[in-house]
């Protein structure tokens, strides 16, 4: 290796060192500790935000400063937040006004004891399949899932597991998912095609993890106490699920919810009008955690991208291809360090799209299979991260630690097996 081969190494490494630090600080340390709340996310990514300005050559501190709100202030990054802001407001005040309570009795009503789990993750794959998006459903079915866990004494984690989860099957597979959409268009693919593949690898995986709730449900032995179904405050949830499913925008559809709880609130005397404004505030500031998360995080992977760390990683992903199954790892392993980096699946796609298309040609790859790679991949690595969106909203909601339900995330896990054999077995034939 020589001088500069060196030199580009060692600055590659170092732009990614915050990335790195991060971990150590709140993955290796608390699994260490056996203890995941010894230190606060918040903390984990303050410190490694500092580090990533403090390593950052050229310009002054304040440009520097500058440069990591820049990415902090990402219009991706500001509408998320808005959409934390929306879904805390709405799960505080469904929660007071005693919609999630009627939602969770007339599913318990519905569905056998033995079948909840089971029909929580349909129920999960469905809807994000419908709206293209794991975080609409993650907001309008955690809640749910929350008061299950309540009512039947099933893990919290675990439940809330089961409905990120299924939120990922949508989000890979959907035809109006953003995940989708910069696949077929950085590919120059058809969707119709790409769904095909798509769905030749996932489906199965989705099955499997079907499989295992249903059996897992049969352990289900006690019976909760179902109260009298109140239908009118089930309204709410219905009005958010219904709007989702027709394809309203995320926060519209919150913003109608947000109204709904609201008026029906009123109308049943569940509150006042200003304890309907007291608990939309409880509900926003719940959220605060997740929000300075969420701008920490966006600062300091801006920070890595300015410092050339995900080029690095491109370069040396690229450098050794020597067949079709090295090229499609190579695709697979470029979108999942990039997706690890911002922490943003449709950004890692758009990233590392136009030279997955350059691998594609280089070795005669089919386009829909490689397009098919970027989307499972990049949805793996978001669906387990901790610091990904989808879990910190999920997690936000359900005051829990982003590591304890990292273990019950059976589908995404399931679903990159299936991924990885499919490049190994050179599978599905026809597309590779």
């Amino acid at each position: 290796m020589n001088k500069e081969q060196t030199t580009c190494r060692k600055s590659g490494l170092w732009a990614l060192s915050p990335l790195l630090l991060f971990l150590c600080l709140y993955l290796i340390t608390s699994i260490i500790l056996n203890d995941f709340y010894k230190i606060p996310i918040t903390v984990a990514f303050m410190l490694s935000s500092c580090y990533a300005i403090a390593i950052t050559k050229g310009g002054s501190l304040e440009h520097r400063v500058y440069q990591f709100s820049i990415g902090a202030s990402n219009k991706n990054i500001m509408l998320m937040i808005w959409i934390f802001i929306l879904a805390g407001a709405f799960a505080q005040t469904a929660k007071d006004m005693g919609s999630i309570d009627a939602t969770v009795n007339l599913t318990l009503h519905i569905l056998p004891n033995k079948l909840l789990i089971a029909g929580i993750f349909i129920t999960s794959c469905f809807i994000s399949l419908s709206i293209g998006t794991s975080v609409g459903t993650i907001v309008a079915l955690t809640p749910v899932a929350i008061g299950l866990a309540d009512k039947t004494g099933i893990s919290l984690p675990f439940m809330v597991g089961v409905v990120v989860g299924g939120s990922f099957f949508g989000d890979n597979l959907s035809f109006i998912s953003d995940t989708t959409i910069a696949a077929t268009k950085t590919q120059e693919c058809v969707m119709r095609d790409k769904f095909r593949v798509n769905s030749f690898i996932v489906v199965p995986a989705a099955m499997v993890v079907l499989g295992i709730y249903i059996f897992q449900g049969l352990s289900i032995t006690a019976s909760p106490i179902i109260q009298e179904i109140e239908w009118v405050k089930v309204l709410p949830y219905l009005i958010v699920l219904g709007t989702a499913i027709a394809g309203v925008n995320v926060m519209l559809v919150l913003l109608i919810g947000i109204f709904s709880t609201g008026i029906i609130g009123l109308i049943t005397g569940s509150f006042s009008v200003f304890s309907w404004f007291n608990a939309m505030g409880n509900g926003i500031i719940g959220m605060g955690e997740l929000i300075i998360v969420t701008l920490l995080a966006g600062g300091m992977l801006e920070m890595i991208r300015i410092n050339g760390g995900i080029d690095y990683i491109i370069s040396v992903l690229t450098k050794h291809i020597k067949n079709k199954r090295g090229a499609e790892f190579s695709i697979a392993a470029l979108v999942s360090i990039a997706n690890l980096c911002t922490a943003n699946n449709t950004i890692a796609i758009l990233t590392t799209g136009s030279i997955a298309k350059d691998i594609a040609v280089k070795f005669h790859l089919d386009r829909r299979k490689t397009a098919s790679i970027l989307d499972t991949f990049s949805c793996l690595i978001q669906g387990i991260i901790p610091y990904g969106a989808q879990i910190l909203i999920a997690v936000g909601l359900a005051k829990i630690s982003p590591i304890s339900i990292i273990g019950n995330l059976y589908y995404p896990f399931i679903m990159g097996i299936f991924a990885i054999m499919a490049i190994l077995l050179r599978y599905p034939r026809k597309y590779s």
